[in-house]
């Protein structure tokens, strides 16, 4: 009565009487029939009526009002399973028993149907139900699974056993809906457990793992699953991940080890583990018994404690007055910190309970030992192999959840299937009667150890860490553990076909560098997964390690391909609107979307490339602070950690600290005290076990590296308190800081626009392309910066034009200053130190960024700086430095600039148009930087401060030659050898054309010969110092003789004849002798030479005169005491010009001194025959001087007054 009541409070009265009286008119028990359950007349149309009630009220309004009706009226234990017992198992004919019990299945598949919501997902109505409903699952599978008379598992697959008969292209719908029902109700029954969350005590016993084992086993279940994993793609099709469901809801959570296990080896595992618990105990109790109360402390006790500063803390108990170091220690012990924690995903809070051991019986482990012994002989490569193919097309049927089960069973499998061959090899070895295991036995498990499978395998990891999916992260890494340790068991096998597939494995895993990174990043970035997670992330790290070294180690040319994103290409935005403003028609947008996914694609791809792998350097990725923190997390559960989890911890630590030499990492507060607390603390590990000796002298290594560092580093104890950056590790083991080189970034390659285009094409194709790229904002700054450099070059035009017309208007225009600026068009032709230069120096424009974009923007971006260079910006700097500034010549005039403009303006409104199927990019290059010839230079070329290349091209191949040449004699005689040879036969065209070719071959062989005995000689790199000294001795008695030469010459009064003559008659007495033994072209292009540079002397010389008679009004008349400052502008028709002209000889010899070697000025100047010991002047320095007795030197300088 108070269910009733309490149900008519949650539940409508009307839907409660609907349900009810269908529920009734099912049929019963009665007296007549000796307690016999009885069908009703209606019972098949009551069923289907039940299940429409179920479909359309609780699944369309997500109530499970009606669920919980049937649920209080004991539908399944009361009738449903009452009325399966019906149908004898002989009565195979009777089709109306079959139809009832398929209206039963129909109405049992829903009602167990594993109910996971979540907490966004519950109503009010899910909140009042749930609990009863997960009792009530609970009694269904009781009921189903121990049902006194029947077999209920077994009745229900004999529903469905006429439609699995049929072949597979003869079944129907209906038929494949039969198979998937039956199968939906094992996974139910799989999958119902009694729920940690109810509160209800309910009876575990009928319901376990053990219990649903057993009744698998005798009710021909497991059998059943075996033939459709087995018949999988054969006969059966899409009920692949339906049959994965129920094994992994039948194996999870099953340690393997104890499957394969004898009845002793379970019996002593279970006593060591029962004495394990009771050291455990035992050593608790020792350290209570240290401070337990005893019967004279009944008495309570309070003590005060002083603490810095004047604090005083309290403390109560007897046992803190011990000592100190007590007292101090049950204050930390008082002290609570509950740390916040961080709002986590709501998907980070699904339970995964593969991670919770399950216990089995006796007879429940032999029974699955059976079953996976067959699984694996016969099922296991057909079901795997045609699931993975489902995940690889996406198919409707496999959800995310499957994903997660495929590689957990994997993992599961493999491990059963090595731990079978070591309990082989273990009763084996013990002489037991056991048949050997069959050479290819790896060939059952063959279709997880694929190529294929290994790239779904890293693709499910990789998006699973992407999503945040831990526990799919989960399974991953545990399938690859398991995959390596059956790859490591494949190596040691005694068969070498067997060897070299795992050979090939490896290989193809270990290629792949991707997979090393993940790895390594898996392990770094673990923050709050659960333990599960923990434990599968050490484990792979620890695995991969260890195998990675050994196979490095025995493959010394491993190499590994790296796979790096390709460089992306820059979305074009969409073309603005034409001159009508219309938009862009459907078939350019059409044009545009696939543009857009080919960019797309571009951008998805990777570039891959090969390289030699280093274990050492690899393994360095593990010594970081995330990958210790890692190990130290799993290090802290040290007391409930298995044998084989702390000794991953201790190789990874012994790793870290002595195989790398990185234990500075290790040297943290933190670390120091578990390591510590491992060994002398209160809870430290078994000292009988194997672990703790092990563990007791890596500490202790630890540790006096610790005291040796601090003796050396003290800035040590502080670092302790915090984790440690590349930086400080470097530190701390050097004693300095690690040096970086700083790269200097490096310019893109310069472009230039085809030839053939005129500028204001070439300007409209580089506006184009930054236009497109959506860079109107660099063309709009240049425009800026143009129209700016407009104004301020107007501005100079109209200053300098103002002051001609005042100076003309004055009479007082430097005729000097004229002659030189129509000389020096531009900056890069004028002295470095010449008036003009300065001049053209301030005329230039220099090129401001508006902000810090732009400046990067005028050193990366190659299209921009193509613009600023077809509009006339020039860079100053000769190496291309993002510092370096862009200037506007001076020889660009202001309608330049304005002509530059207007170009801009125009592309940037009509652009320019292309042919079809082209773009302005297609009409741009990179630009060719001409490779600079090593030129090696003697000193007589520097003297007037450039070096002229032309003298490179003067001379054939072989160099000047001192004789005459004998080419002409020796072609007469190979002419008169080939007529004489060719008389009988005459040669034809072809015979013609390859000789010719051949003699052209052998030219080029024999020029390329000469060059090279030209310029290269074995004796260069040996040194000879007498043949040294008598080439230094000629060539200074060659220097004086032609220093006595100029100064006779001087003497004899030729300066009066004019510097022409002078000159000629130099020339006539200095070069006659080497002139008489040169050719005549090349005299001809010496004497070109020379007239250029003295037609150069004869301009300098005579702008000098002008200047010189200007400014010696009232000063001495000598040249040499005016410079660039003190002159002033005189007209050519001055009264002085003629009064100049007899110093002009004089002067014009100054000149020429000072162009061929301005530092023998004073010198030559200054001697008579003291010229000759002059022996600090370069070799072959000619100049002409005016005589001693016109002039005096004094410091340096020529004094001409009598007064210095």
């Amino acid at each position: 009565m108070e269910q009733t009541t309490h149900l008519h409070e949650v539940v409508g009265q009307e839907i409660q009487a609907y349900v009810n009286s269908l529920v009734s008119a099912l049929g019963g028990t009665g007296a007549d029939e000796n307690g016999r359950y009885v069908l009703g007349d209606e019972a098949l149309s009551c069923l289907k009526d039940l299940r429409r009630w179920l479909k359309a009220y609780d699944e369309k309004t997500n109530r499970l009002d009606v669920a919980r009706c049937l649920a209080e009226s004991n539908l399944v234990n009361g009738d449903l399973l009452e009325i399966l017992s019906l149908w004898p198992e002989d009565a195979t004919e009777d089709k109306a028993r079959s139809k009832i019990a398929l209206a039963c299945l129909e109405l049992l598949v829903p009602l167990t149907w594993p109910l996971d919501k979540d907490d966004s997902q519950m109503k009010v109505n899910h909140h009042r139900h749930l609990p009863y409903i997960y009792e009530a699952q609970v009694s269904y599978k009781r009921g189903i699974l121990n049902h006194s008379n029947t077999k209920i598992l077994r009745t229900l697959v004999r529903i469905g056993l006429p439609s699995m008969a049929l072949p597979m292209d003869e079944r129907t719908s209906r038929d494949e809906g039969i198979i998937k029902l039956i199968l939906y109700f094992l996974r139910n029954i799989a999958i119902i457990s009694v729920p940690p969350k109810v509160e209800a005590d309910v009876d575990d016993n009928g319901v376990s793992r053990s219990a649903t084992l057993d009744a698998f086993h005798s009710q021909d279940i497991l059998h059943l699953l075996l033939t459709i994993s087995s018949s999988m793609g054969e006969d059966f099709k899409h009920e692949d991940v339906i049959v994965l469901d129920v094994l992994y809801h039948l194996l999870k959570g099953i340690d393997v080890e104890t499957v394969f296990m004898s009845e002793k080896q379970f019996d002593s595992k279970n006593s060591d583990e029962l004495q394990d618990l009771l050291h455990k105990e035992a050593s608790m109790l020792r350290s209570y018994a240290k401070n337990a109360p005893t019967r004279h402390n009944r008495f309570g006790t309070m003590i005060w404690i002083k603490r810095d500063e004047a604090r005083v803390s309290t403390v109560s108990g007897q046992d803190a007055l011990k000592d100190p170091q007590r007292s101090l220690a049950k204050i930390d012990e008082t002290k609570k910190w509950k740390k916040p924690k961080a709002q986590l995903n709501p998907k980070d809070h699904t339970e995964d309970d593969s991670d919770i051991q399950v216990a089995l019986t006796n007879s429940a482990r032999k029974h699955l030992r059976t079953f996976v012994e067959e699984f694996l002989d016969s099922a296991f490569n057909p079901l795997f192999h045609h699931i993975h193919r489902a995940i690889e097309r996406e198919a409707d049927r496999v959800l995310d959840g499957h994903k997660r089960q495929f590689f957990y069973l994997i993992s599961w499998f493999l491990r059963a299937e090595r731990a079978r061959r070591k309990a082989a090899a273990s009763r084996q070895k013990q002489k037991q009667d056991v048949t050997e295991l069959e050479d290819d036995s790896f060939a059952l498990i063959a279709t997880v150890l694929t190529q294929e499978a290994f790239i779904t395998l890293n693709r499910f990891m990789q998006e699973s860490y992407d999503g945040r999916e831990w526990h799919d992260v989960k399974a991953g890494m545990r399938c690859l553990t398991q995959i390596l340790l059956t790859v490591q068991d494949m190596s040691q096998s005694p068969l070498e076909e067997d060897q070299t597939i795992a050979e090939n494995i490896l290989s193809r895993l270990f290629y792949e560098e991707t997979t090393h990174d993940r790895i390594v990043t898996l392990v770094r970035n673990y923050s709050k997964q659960d333990f599960g997670y923990l434990d599968a992330c050490t484990e792979l790290a620890h695995v991969h390690l260890r195998m990675l070294e050994q196979y490095s180690k025995q493959n010394v040319e491993m190499q590994v391909r790296s796979r790096r994103k390709a460089r992306q290409k820059k979305k074009k935005p969409q073309a603005p609107p034409n001159a009508e403003g219309n938009a862009e028609t459907d078939e350019q947008a059409l044009e545009h979307d696939d543009a857009s996914e080919r960019e797309e694609v571009a951008e998805a791809q990777t570039t891959s490339k090969e390289r030699r792998f280093d274990f050492t350097r690899f393994a360095a990725r593990f010594m970081k602070q995330g990958c210790v923190n890692t190990f130290f997390a799993l290090t802290r559960f040290y007391t409930d950690l298995t044998a084989d989890q702390l000794k991953r911890c201790h190789r990874f630590f012994y790793r870290v600290a002595f195989k790398m030499e990185m234990s500075v990492i290790l040297f943290r507060v933190d670390i120091i005290a578990l390591l510590n607390s491992m060994i002398k603390g209160p809870q430290c590990l078994d000292p009988q076990s194997s672990a703790y000796r092990e563990w007791f002298e890596l500490v202790r290594q630890l540790f006096k590296k610790l005291v040796r560092t601090i003796e050396q580093r003290p800035e040590l104890v502080v670092e302790m308190l915090f984790s440690k950056i590349s930086a400080t590790v470097y530190y701390l083991e050097h004693g300095y800081e690690k040096e970086t080189a700083n790269v200097k970034p490096r310019a893109p390659a310069d472009l230039e626009v085809k030839p053939g285009m005129e500028l204001d094409q070439q300007i409209g194709i580089a506006v184009s392309i930054l236009l497109s790229q959506g860079k109107a904002g660099a063309v709009g700054w240049i425009k800026r910066v143009l129209s700016s450099a407009i104004g301020e070059r107007e501005s100079w035009e109209k200053e300098r034009e103002a002051r001609r017309s005042a100076e003309r208007e004055n009479g007082e225009t430097d005729g000097a200053t004229q002659e030189i600026s129509a000389e020096l068009p531009s900056i890069g032709n004028h002295h470095p130190f010449s008036g003009q230069a300065i001049l053209s120096a301030k005329l230039n424009v220099v090129v401001k960024q508006d902000n810090e974009e732009r400046r990067l923007a005028m050193f990366k971006d190659n299209k921009l700086r193509l613009l600023m260079t077809l509009v006339g910006f020039q860079r100053l700097s000769i190496d291309d430095d993002k510092d370096s500034s862009w200037i506007i010549p001076s020889s660009i005039t202001s309608s330049n600039l304005s002509e530059s403009l207007e170009m801009v303006k125009q592309a940037e409104v009509d652009p320019p148009t292309f042919e079809e199927g082209k773009s302005a990019e297609d009409y741009i290059r990179r630009k060719l930087t001409p490779r600079t010839r090593r030129v090696e230079y003697d000193d007589d070329e520097e003297e007037d401060g450039f070096v002229d290349y032309e003298d490179d091209l003067k001379f054939p191949p072989g160099g000047p030659t001192m004789c005459k040449s004998d080419a002409l004699e020796d072609l007469k005689k190979t002419r008169n050898r080939r007529t004489k040879k060719d008389d009988g036969n005459e040669l034809t065209e072809e015979e013609l054309q390859a000789r010719a070719k051949a003699r052209r071959e052998a030219q080029v062989k024999k020029q390329q010969k000469i060059k090279s005995n030209l310029f290269v000689h074995e004796s260069d790199e040996e040194e000879n110092e007498e043949r040294d000294r008598d080439f230094f001795a000629k060539e200074e008695e060659t220097r004086k003789a032609q220093s006595r030469r100029v100064l006779e010459v001087l003497r004899q009064g030729r300066v009066g004849k004019g510097k022409d003559e002078i000159e000629k008659s130099i020339d006539r007495e200095v070069l006659g002798r080497k002139g008489k033994k040169r050719k005549k072209s090349n005299e001809e292009e010496g004497g070109q030479k020379r007239r250029r540079r003295r037609r150069k002397t004869d301009e300098l010389s005579e702008t000098d005169d002008q200047a010189s008679s200007n400014s010696s009004r009232g000063s001495s008349p000598d040249p040499l005491l005016s410079d660039d400052e003190d002159i002033t502008d005189t007209p050519i028709s001055s009264p002085h010009h003629q009064s100049s002209q007899p110093s002009r000889s004089k002067r014009a010899g100054s000149a020429s001194l000072m162009m061929d070697d301005p530092s023998a000025i004073s010198k030559i100047l200054a001697g008579d025959d003291d010229t000759d010991g002059d022996e600090g002047e370069d070799e072959g320095s000619s100049a002409i001087a005016v005589p001693s007795t016109a002039a005096r030197v004094h410091g340096g300088f020529v004094v001409d007054s009598d007064s210095d």
